[in-house]
């Protein structure tokens, strides 16, 4: 187990993990009472040491009475930007990762997506971040790719993922979620849990490979397309590195199977 809440909710869902300047890594994800989406109106924040001892629960962050769903942190400078969904993108900015202000965050030419949500971004290099986010278009799941050099202003590039007519799941909010690019030996790893809610398929996560970070094609199940290289038994993973080795998390409603319950787990991850 990495972290448990008990005083500001009983479970963690979608989840961030970040090292912050303090040297500790800080955790942020969804949570309530209930596991009723609609609830999930803040954050849980939990603190620690390292990946291998579990964290402190420390408080709540961006509770503002409206719904706040699948955090993502990045640090920029001396600043930790937070962008969370649902539609519209929301963004919070803070100093220490204890107190967060809003502030308006710009997306150009963005699509016309329902189910906008889970965002995830990557810096490419110094003043280049590339944001995944999932949602349905023409009734399919999508992973839209917005670029940008400050983390306040977006062009939308493309679908980096999108879902043929031979995709297995199509509920109506999309497949797709929790995006989690990592850059490794030159390639781009995409991480995507694909699930209808079901108890079968919560913890699938399918893992896509690219040379090009906004083009991970199509998928049709891996029948032809875009063809998973492999598929984790994880729900929302997270990706993380500490001391030279990997690790992967997983985490979900109480009412879902996962490893321990109301808990993010944390386990090695090797790369072959």
């Amino acid at each position: 187990i990495l972290f448990k809440p008990e005083k500001n909710g009983n479970y963690v869902n979608d989840h961030s993990v970040v090292i912050g300047s303090d040297g500790k890594w800080h955790l942020f994800g969804i949570t309530s009472f209930d596991g009723i989406p609609a609830h999930e109106r803040y954050f849980v924040h939990g603190v620690g040491e390292s990946l291998r001892g579990e964290f402190i629960e420390v408080g709540r962050s961006v509770d503002r009475g409206t719904l706040a769903w699948a955090p993502c942190v990045i640090r920029r400078g001396e600043n930790y930007y937070m962008f969370y969904g649902p539609s519209p993108t929301s963004l919070a900015v803070s100093f220490d990762m204890y107190e967060w202000y809003g502030t308006n965050i710009y997306l150009k030419d963005e699509p016309l997506m329902g189910a906008h949500r889970d965002h995830f971004v990557l810096q490419l290099e110094e003043n280049k971040y590339l944001m995944y986010v999932v949602g349905v278009c023409e009734k399919k799941g999508a992973v839209s790719c917005f670029s940008s050099s400050d983390l306040l202003n977006w062009q939308f590039e493309n679908f980096a993922l999108t879902s043929g007519e031979k995709a297995p799941l199509t509920p109506g909010w999309g497949a797709f979620e929790s995006p989690f690019v990592v850059k490794k030996d030159g390639l781009y790893y995409l991480f995507v849990t694909y699930t209808d809610c079901s108890d079968e398929n919560y913890n699938d996560t399918l893992v896509f490979c690219s040379d090009d970070p906004k083009s991970f094609g199509r998928y049709n199940g891996g029948i032809d397309g875009a063809v998973p290289i492999t598929k984790l038994k994880a729900h929302a993973p997270e990706v993380l590195s500490e001391n030279g080795e990997y690790y992967i998390t997983t985490c979900g409603w109480n009412t879902k199977p996962n490893p321990n319950k109301g808990a993010v787990s944390i386990a090695r991850l090797e790369w072959d």
